[in-house]
């Protein structure tokens, strides 16, 4: 009973830190942003994007209080016509300008090297560099608002997450843990004010940075071989003498990340083995992990079986109080929560499985993404 009451205790301290981040440290852009006086170039790096790119590229081209605002894409080796639509959606805008990316060379990654291309080819007045992904469909203020706070937060890089749009059981039940895992685990305010490269996050489908400390961080050429380059770049910040922050981005973007099961179990198990790094440290976070979210209704319905009813109550607690931090989280970033908070013992089976599949397919070597391999 001793155990049980410890672990019901550290969920409880796990979701009122959920709720302090949520109400009181994450950023929430405004959606009122006065006009951006400087020069902002969105640069969007595409492979294989012709299906999904055309409301992304319409809503850049419908940015609002940005005059100095320049697109810049780059068709990164594509094979499926991407960059015909990219023509025939711009068409004659003076604001966009069509690249040819050329494939990575030794030691450079897929996503990294795109990247690279587009900030270094940019027009060398812009002072503010927005990364977008062609999954992602910006509000006709999200440009302002995220160049705004990035200002008034006088920080390098500013990460607004957007809105994950899920449509199947798969995204349910995996995707909301992203923002999940970072409101409940990452101390978002000590983040900010911290110098350490390891107390890090950020979100690659939507990234605001300072041209001068992007400059000085070494850009992408510092992430050249990471798969999380976004979260590796935020550190290069660090390493520099940079600041970095997170913000609420539900109400300036949306992004459908993976269209099928197949995509999502794919995208996931190339980058999750990264994420924790040793196996041993993703062993160690998984089985906290289950013992913390997935043991506590197991426990409860033992406890009924059993005829133990405060074990049945300690175990039902753990497992409404595991549940409350997912509704904090999606009712904090504009998610749906009803019912899919309930399945959250899942989702986290679910994550150690793609947690295990990714170090598995990483040590056979065939880990690949947009047919690019990444291990």
């Amino acid at each position: 009973m001793t155990v049980l009451l410890a672990l019901l205790f550290v969920i409880a301290v796990l979701t009122g830190h959920t709720w302090l981040n949520a109400a009181r440290w994450l950023r929430r852009p405004t959606d009122r942003p006065g006009e951006v006086g400087e020069p902002v170039a969105v640069l969007l790096p595409l492979r294989d994007e012709a299906t999904r790119v055309t409301p992304c590229l319409r809503a850049l081209l419908a940015q609002r209080g940005v005059p100095g605002l320049r697109i810049v894409v780059l068709d990164d080796g594509s094979t499926d016509g991407t960059a015909d639509v990219v023509r025939a959606v711009a068409g004659d805008d003076p604001r966009v300008t069509l690249l040819s990316g050329v494939a990575p060379p030794p030691g450079w990654l897929g996503k990294p090297h795109a990247c690279w291309q587009l900030a270094t080819r940019v027009d060398p007045e812009a002072t503010v560099l927005v990364f977008v992904d062609a999954d992602v469909v910006l509000a006709p203020h999200a440009v302002a608002a995220a160049v705004t706070e990035l200002r008034a937060a006088r920080v390098t890089l500013l990460s607004p997450y957007p809105r994950i749009v899920v449509a199947t059981a798969a995204d349910r039940l995996v995707q909301p843990l992203l923002q999940w895992l970072w409101l409940t685990f990452l101390p978002l305010r000590a983040m900010e004010r911290s110098r350490r490269p390891s107390l890090a996050a950020a979100g690659g489908q939507f990234l605001v940075l300072d041209r001068a400390g992007y400059t000085t961080a070494g850009g992408h050429a510092a992430v050249a071989d990471k798969i999380l380059e976004d979260v590796e770049l935020a550190r290069a910040v660090k390493r520099s003498g940079g600041r970095i922050a997170l913000a609420d981005g539900s109400r300036l973007a949306t992004c459908r990340m993976y269209d099928d099961w197949p995509q999502l179990r794919d995208g996931y198990s190339k980058s999750l083995w990264a994420s924790f790094g040793h196996p041993g440290a993703a062993a160690a976070v998984v089985t906290m992990l289950l013992l913390l979210y997935t043991a506590p209704p197991l426990v409860a319905v033992a406890g009924v079986v059993a005829g133990a009813p405060m074990v049945a109550a300690v175990g039902l607690a753990g497992y409404l109080l595991g549940v409350a931090g997912r509704v904090l989280t999606a009712r904090s970033t504009r998610g749906r929560w009803w019912p899919d908070a309930l399945a959250h013992p899942v989702s986290v089976v679910v994550l150690g499985w793609l947690t295990l599949r990714s170090y598995h397919l990483r040590k056979r070597h065939r880990l690949t993404w947009r047919g690019r391999p990444v291990s």
